[in-house]
This record gives structure tokens, C-alpha cells and sequence, in this order.
């Protein structure tokens, strides 16, 4: 009875989708981009917390999802296709953002926990079956120190290929900063304190980076993304214009790198927004919405680099969804 629920809720939600599209864009002749994979997951029930994270590890068809709750398993993992495969729950306290790093010799699924437990404050690397591999922070206590390393509720990490790091610190924490670390897990360059002006942040929500050199941040309660290079932390540039409603929770490319998905929880959207050309950061552009339902709140977003799939974490609907491209 709940699976058959929760299939009439998608469909439904789709159609949402369909009519805000036809009937309430803003943009004139605006075409539908996403489409909602109503049949993504197969069996919905396998979530049984808040779903705050959505990680995807294109190379092997597989879907990460971290979710919070008592006795709930902390890491879900689906295949591309929407089946369960399994889960696991080892030293996860209280998940907030997940990524999946591919090498030429393995691969791995990063974590940042915001837990107040004797797990939390932490970034942990752990292996596609959950075994732990490494700790960043000193578990269990907040901080700011860089030797050693602390944090206080970190958002979200990007991990190059090169095993470059960088962490936004934190949600909501003592924290307002942008750090990057080596492969050996040594600072390279810190930038932000918690403020409005140029390279402050307000809760720096997300964190992703482009091929031509440049770190984007959801700076969310500034309403606002940041850039900065990738190599010195200079600030760069942001965009403000496309967040009067509501600041953005999460920045991810699409595999084309044309556009960027930026969750937008409170208003239940994800923007896309147009990538700039190299050497400008220009104004934001948006180019297309998709409007969720009501209370589904949008948290972070996942791109699958391969099939353009977008995957969404949704809080308030406690699910995670899939919108593929239609062209």
C-alpha cells in the first residue's frame, strides 16, 4: 500500500513538474530540460530516515545516499537502475554530505558528519562497502585548529583525481570557511570567515569545482554562490541575482559542464543555471527550473557525468529522486 502511495505521489509530482513548465515559467518558451524518473527507486521503502545526501559513482552505476534517523541504516546504495543492493552503518553518526571519488586504482565514498557524538565533527573516506579508511578532525570535538585538523559541522568535500581536497566548514558551526587540503591532508590554502563581504561566507553549503580551475560554493545564507581559484583561493567572483528567493544549498555541473543544479530547499526548486566561459564569472543566467512539490525540500544534488541524471535528496519528502535529461 505505502510503494503504491508513494508511486501516485511521484506521478503526480511529475505532472507538477509538467505544468510548471507549461503554465508558470518565467522565461518565455522555456523548454523542459528534466523529466522525474517516477520509477526510480524500485522500492522506496528502503528509506527510512531523512535523506540529506546523494552521491553517484558513474564509472560503476552506482547511487549513495546517506541518510539520518535512529536505528536507520546511515548509507544506502542503489544501482543506476533504482534497485537496492545494500547498506551499512559503521561510524556514520549524522551524514550531511557525501561524494564518491574515482581513481585509475579504486574508489571511494567520502563523508562529513555533523554529529555531536564521539563520530561527528568529521570527514571520513570509507570504501564503496563501508569499511573505514580514514578520519579528517578530531572526532567528537568541534574546532577551527589546522594542526591538528578540526571542524565544526562540515557541509559537503570535493575530491580531485589528484587527491586535492576541499571542505566547506560548516553548517551552521562556529566555522564559516573554505579549505583546501593536499593528498596528504595538509592545508594548502584556507579562505573565509562568517560575514557578507567578498570571500566571507554564511553557512558555505556546497562545494564543487570546474576543469578550467575554479571552486564554486553555495554560500547559503548570503544568498549567494562565490568563486575562487583553485590554485591561490583568490576570490574570483559570485552571483547573487538568481537567489532573491531563497539561497542556494547545493552546486553540481552537469557532465557537459554548460550548466550548474542549485537546490533551493525553502522554495522546493532546482535552478539551472548557465556555466560561464573561461576567464569570466560574469552574472548568473538562469536558464531553466524545476519545480518540486510542496514541502519536498530539496537538499544536495548529485550529477551522474555519464547519463546526465540528476539525483535530488529531499528532506522533507524523505526520498531521493531522479530527473533525466530530455535531450
Amino acid at each position: 500500500m505505502a510503494g503504491a502511495l508513494r508511486a501516485l505521489l511521484a506521478l503526480l509530482w511529475g505532472s507538477q513538474v509538467l505544468i510548471a513548465f507549461d503554465y508558470f515559467s518565467p522565461w518565455k518558451g522555456q523548454q523542459q530540460m528534466y523529466k522525474l524518473d517516477i520509477g526510480w527507486p524500485k522500492i522506496p521503502e528502503y528509506f527510512t530516515g531523512q535523506t540529506f545526501c546523494v552521491a553517484v559513482d558513474s564509472l560503476h552505476g552506482l547511487v549513495y545516499v546517506g541518510q539520518r534517523g535512529d536505528n536507520v541504516p546511515k548509507v544506502l546504495v542503489f544501482s543506476e537502475e533504482g534497485y537496492f543492493l545494500y547498506s551499512w552503518n559503521n561510524t556514520v553518526e549524522m551524514p550531511h554530505g557525501i561524494f564518491v571519488l574515482n581513481t585509475a586504482t579504486d574508489s571511494s565514498v567520502w563523508i562529513t558528519d555533523v554529529g555531536t557524538g564521539k563520530y561527528g565533527h568529521t570527514v571520513k573516506q570509507y570504501s564503496p562497502s563501508g569499511k573505514l579508511m580514514q578520519i579528517l578532525g578530531t572526532p567528537g570535538n568541534a574546532g577551527s585548529s589546522l594542526i591538528p585538523l578540526q571542524f565544526d559541522q562540515p557541509a559537503e568535500i570535493f575530491v580531485e583525481e589528484s587527491g586535492d581536497i576541499y571542505v566547506v566548514d560548516g553548517d551552521g558551526g562556529m566555522n564559516n570557511r573554505l579549505l583546501k587540503l593536499s593528498n596528504d591532508y595538509k592545508e594548502i590554502w584556507l579562505t573565509g570567515t562568517n560575514g557578507t563581504g567578498i570571500g566571507q561566507f554564511k553557512i558555505p553549503h556546497s562545494v564543487t569545482v570546474d576543469p578550467f580551475g575554479r571552486v564554486w560554493v553555495a554560500d547559503r545564507d548570503n544568498k549567494r554562490i562565490q568563486v575562487f581559484d583553485k590554485v591561490t583561493g583568490e576570490w574570483l567572483g559570485s552571483w547573487s541575482s538568481c537567489f532573491s528567493e531563497d539561497g542556494p544549498y547545493s552546486v553540481r555541473f552537469t557532465g557537459n559542464y554548460k550548466y550548474l543544479i542549485v537546490a533551493q530547499l525553502n522554495i522546493n526548486r532546482l535552478a539551472v543555471l548557465a556555466a560561464p566561459p573561461v576567464g569570466s564569472i560574469g552574472d548568473c543566467v538562469m536558464v531553466n527550473t524545476v519545480q518540486l512539490a510542496d514541502e519536498t525540500k530539496p537538499h544536495l544534488v548529485d550529477v551522474d557525468m555519464k547519463s546526465g541524471a540528476v539525483y535530488v535528496a529531499e528532506i522533507g519528502a524523505q526520498q531521493v529522486q531522479k530527473y533525466i535529461p530530455l535531450s
